[in-house]
Formats: C-alpha cells, structure tokens, sequence
C-alpha cells in the first residue's frame, strides 16, 4: 500500500488536512491549495521510495484522501495533478540526462533544444551528476535521495507562483480598465479584489458592488475598496439588470474553471453574467491558473451541487411555511463558456476557448485521481 510508505508525523498531517475540508474550515482555493501543496511537500520530504511507480502511488494516494474529504473545493485536486505532472516532467528530464553519457555530435534538434551551439560541451557536463538508479539493491535510498532535491524546488515554484498569483493577475488591470468607468462585481473575491485595487494607482473609476445574499460578501468588498479610495456602491442583487445599461464592464471571480470554459462562480454571477449578455457588456474573469479543472460534466441545474445551510434564505421562525416549501441555497452557479468573454490568470488572457489547451499544458493524462 502506498500508504504505508510515508511515517505517521506524515499522515497525521494529511488526516488533519482532511478533517479541515470536511468541516469547511479551509474557506477560498488558493488557501486550500497552499495548504495541500504544504502538506505534500512534508510527505514527499519524509517518504521513502525506490522507484517513479512508488512515489506516484504516495501523492495520489494523499491526492484521493483530500479530494473524498471535499469534493467540491477543486483547487484540491488541481494541485495534486499539477505536482504530478511536475514530477513526471522533473523525472523524465533526469532520466533523458543520465541516458546521454557523451556530448555527441551537433544537430539541429539539439540545437533547438538548448538554445545554442556552444553550450553544447558545458551542458551534459554541467547535469550529469544526476543519475537516477531505480530498485538499486546496493543503496535503496539512492533513488529518493537523487530526486528529492528536485522535486522540493518544483514545489516550491508552485508555492511561489500560488503566493504571487494576485500580483501577477494584477499586473494587467490597467489594461482592462479605463478612466471613468463604472465596473460592477458581485460578492467577495479577494482576486477582484487586487485586481481593481491596482487598476486604481493608474485609473479613476466607480465600482458598483452587488451584495450577493444571503452571505452578502459584497459588503466586506464594498468596504476593502472604499478604504482604498475607490468610488464604491453597494447595491442589492436585485438591481442588477436594471444597472447594467450604465456599466462599462462586468468584472468576476470565479471558484472553478471547467474544461469546456465554463466556470463555477458565487450565487448570482450567472444572474449578472445573464444580464451582461443581454446588454453586450463584456464579462472579464479574474482566476489563477490553479483554478483550471480538467473536468467536463459537472454542470447542473444547480451548478456544483454544493448547498449552504437553508436558514439563511428562511429561517425556522417561519414556522408553517417552512414545512410546505423546499429551500435551495447554492454555493455556487454554473456560467457557460458563451456568457465570459475572457480570463484574466497569472499566466495572461485567454477566450474560454483555450482553456481545453491550457489545461492540456498544466495536467498529464496519466494523473487521474
């Protein structure tokens, strides 16, 4: 089992982590993907292995415990995948190393490969100190020696690109936004958030901030970004459609990025994505890169199948009319792919259209979960 290849401090770390996103503990994605990358960066660090077979058994086997324990925050699996796909990259890089024992002849693809020809004799010298030596009966702990130091850098590149994907995303809002503007943004995201807070040292615009009942975030947003000396309104949900012949632009989180470039998004994005559509307002959205879901079928009437707590719509004190009706409180709505114009990530803009491609590029076919 590939459980028990990782010591108990190990699992205790995973088993806590799981019982956090059970409880919903862990609240936004980007803090439930540093924290899985945390904790398998520590498995990864203590575990033992001989072989490439075993150590994939390891992460996906920590990957499926967190994913069962909350389903529905995807940033979890997300994670997983990406640093499988790192490992697989890391571990064929090293292996392609190792198989190269002279410098050979000059070609045009090695050309290509390294940039230019006179690195050619430094190059293999420079790497051929990592050989990798699988199932060595001599010294079994030479494989995991070898390639443990390269995976912690890989893992802490995805630390670092998850600890500065507000600021890269935010790089490019004076681009999107423009002097004397009136944007509207719906809820509490804390990458909308950075996003309008940076356009404001280049750009004097208004934000109309719908309050997203019955959790109402908007007002938590309404207030971060009055503080930061941006005209600010906080409107009910209600106003939308009637606003939306006044606004430049429709400016969104979102909570997941499917495959097909539809998105999971707070309760009432699909109602102001809906309204924008019908006054040909463009819809930007706001996301990491590691919010990008390689998952096609997970639409619904009721988007994630994710619910809150009903008392927050009707509340027990309504006494009778509480046994004759059924309360939905969604977390979330499903917007189509037709209704965004485009997603603004820490690795540029792309139209919905190109999220198949970018997921392709982020996440190997092998690493399912």
């Amino acid at each position: 089992m590939a459980t028990d290849l990782y010591n108990p401090a190990s699992q205790r770390a995973v088993e806590a982590l799981a019982a956090k996103l059970r409880r919903r503990q862990v609240l936004g994605s980007r803090t439930a993907a540093l924290e899985t990358v945390v904790v398998l960066r520590q498995v990864i660090s203590k575990a033992r292995f001989t072989n490439i077979e075993q150590l994939v058994g390891i992460i996906r086997s920590v990957g499926r415990k967190l994913v069962e324990a909350q389903p529905k925050e995807h940033a979890v699996g997300n994670t997983v995948r990406k640093l499988l796909h790192l490992l697989r990259e890391e571990y064929h890089n090293a292996t392609k190393r190792s198989a190269s024992t002279s410098p050979g002849g000059f070609s045009i693809a090695k050309f290509v490969l390294q940039g230019q020809p006179k690195k050619q004799a430094a190059g293999p010298k420079a790497e051929s100190s990592l050989v990798l030596r699988e199932d060595d009966p001599d010294d079994p702990d030479s494989f995991a020696r070898t390639l443990k130091p390269v995976l912690m850098e890989a893992i802490q590149d995805v630390l670092d690109e998850l600890e500065t994907v507000y600021d890269n995303i935010s790089k490019s809002a004076k681009d999107h936004i423009h002097s004397d503007e009136i944007i509207l943004t719906i809820g509490q995201s804390h990458t909308v958030e950075a996003f309008l807070k940076s356009a404001a040292h280049y750009r004097n615009y208004t934000v109309i901030v719908a309050e997203s009942g019955p959790s109402y975030g908007g007002h938590d947003m309404a207030n971060s970004l009055s503080s930061a000396g941006i005209s600010t309104f906080l409107v009910p949900d209600s106003s939308i459609y009637a606003l939306m012949s006044r606004v430049n632009k429709l400016i969104l989180g979102a909570h997941a990025i499917l495959a097909n470039g539809g998105m999971f998004a707070v309760t009432g994005s699909l109602l102001a994505a809906t309204a924008a559509h019908a006054h040909s307002t463009p819809v930007v959205v706001c996301a990491g890169q590691f919010k990008l879901t390689p998952l096609w079928n997970l639409y619904h009437e009721y988007a994630a199948l994710d619910f809150a707590d009903p008392s927050s719509v009707l509340g027990f004190e309504e006494g009778d009319l509480v046994d004759k009706v059924d309360v939905l409180n969604p977390y979330y709505d499903y917007v189509q792919p037709e209704l965004v114009d485009v997603y603004i990530t820490n690795d540029g803009d792309h139209p919905p259209s190109s999220v198949y491609r970018l997921i392709k590029e982020s996440y190997g076919d092998e690493d399912k979960l």
